[in-house]
């Protein structure tokens, strides 16, 4: 009969440390599946991210050819090109009234 009482008891051991050798590993990869998803981003927050990205690359890109336009439109103009005629003329100018005197 002791026989039967120790198998018993030992079986009642095994199935204690089975119990608790299962709850710690259940709790280790909980744990684990928690510090994966705070190091990797959601789907969302990824989407966003990208679409927030192309649309500032989007407006760089027309700001430049904005800003491009306006530059040549105004090189090209008579009062710009007469303007800088004029800047560039003025050193020679005082150089010559500097000569009369």
């Amino acid at each position: 009969m002791k026989t039967r009482t120790s198998t018993t008891k030992d079986g009642v051991l095994l199935s204690n440390v089975a119990k608790s050798i299962g709850a710690a590993l259940g709790n280790i990869a909980a744990k684990a599946n928690a510090a994966q998803k705070s190091l990797t981003q959601s789907s969302v927050v990824r989407r966003v991210q990208r679409e927030a990205k192309r649309f500032v690359r989007k407006r760089k890109r027309s700001a430049r050819k904005r800003g491009n336009a306006v530059g040549a439109k105004l090189r090209r103009s008579k009062l710009a090109r007469a303007g800088r005629l004029g800047v560039r003329r003025a050193p020679s100018s005082t150089k010559g009234v500097a000569r009369r005197r």
